[in-house]
């Protein structure tokens, strides 16, 4: 009876341990350990997350549209689609420039993207303005360390950049009332609102950032007073007479 007790005891908590753990529908698992982290604070690596995660979706966008517009990546000159994705995504995190575009980039590439008389690969040119804007707001780089920052207001108008561009993929059109990209798409067929969604994770993103990068003085003195307040709790403890009874080396 008694190890019947033990068996029911043990199956409980095993079944309140398994209860009580978050269902996986999508994996969390952070990078592996870089020495690179050494030389970043903790807003700086939320920073360089964001910006690994705000590149992925630019990807992630411009394969969409290259899969919802193959003529555009037929433009840019790339033997295939995924060679066309390459060069683009490529030209972002070198912080370099697209060929065909010579030396417009961000917000001037974002303009062009939506001209109707622009004739050249508008999925490519827009998603290289979006990249190498997020670059300009990072001062021209993927990553961040201890001697960078950002700045606020910049990061809050990359956001509403976002949001502009994301408003006219849906709705620019070519003169005879076609979209300029095929995008966003709602009918008695089908519901596909997946760029808005992606696009909607970067503005999250970049406003988040924003909002931490504003207050960034005022959470260092926030920091500072708690290591003050806490240092006095946070000493040694003698284990016994003995060590206790130890003077502390000078």
């Amino acid at each position: 009876m008694k190890m019947l007790r033990c068996a029911l005891s043990l199956l409980a908590c095993l079944l309140l341990t398994h209860c009580g753990s978050a269902p996986v529908r999508k994996p969390v698992q952070g990078d592996s350990f870089s020495s690179a982290e050494l030389g970043q604070s903790a807003a700086n690596r939320i920073a360089n997350l964001a910006m690994r995660d705000n590149l992925a979706s630019l990807q992630t966008l411009l394969d969409k549209l290259y899969r919802r517009n193959p003529s555009q990546w037929q433009k840019s000159g790339a033997a295939s689609r995924e060679a066309a994705i390459a060069q683009v995504m490529t030209a972002i995190r070198n912080n370099s420039q697209l060929p065909a575009l010579g030396q417009v980039r961000s917000t001037a590439a974002l303009t062009t993207a939506f001209d109707p008389q622009f004739s050249g690969d508008r999925a490519g040119t827009l998603i290289f303005g979006l990249g190498s804007m997020l670059l300009d707001v990072y001062g021209g780089r993927t990553e961040l360390y201890l001697v960078h920052g950002l700045d606020a207001q910049q990061l809050a108008n990359a956001a509403y950049n976002v949001e502009v561009a994301s408003w006219l993929l849906g709705r620019r059109q070519n003169a005879d009332g076609s979209p300029l990209l095929l995008a966003n798409e709602i009918n008695s067929q089908q519901r596909n609102l997946s760029f808005e969604r992606e696009m909607g994770k970067i503005m999250a993103r970049l406003e988040l950032l924003a909002e931490l990068s504003d207050e960034k003085l005022r959470r260092s003195a926030i920091d500072f007073g708690q290591s003050l307040v806490a240092g006095p709790f946070l000493q040694f403890l003698p284990v016994s007479a003995v060590s206790s009874a130890i003077p502390a080396a000078p």
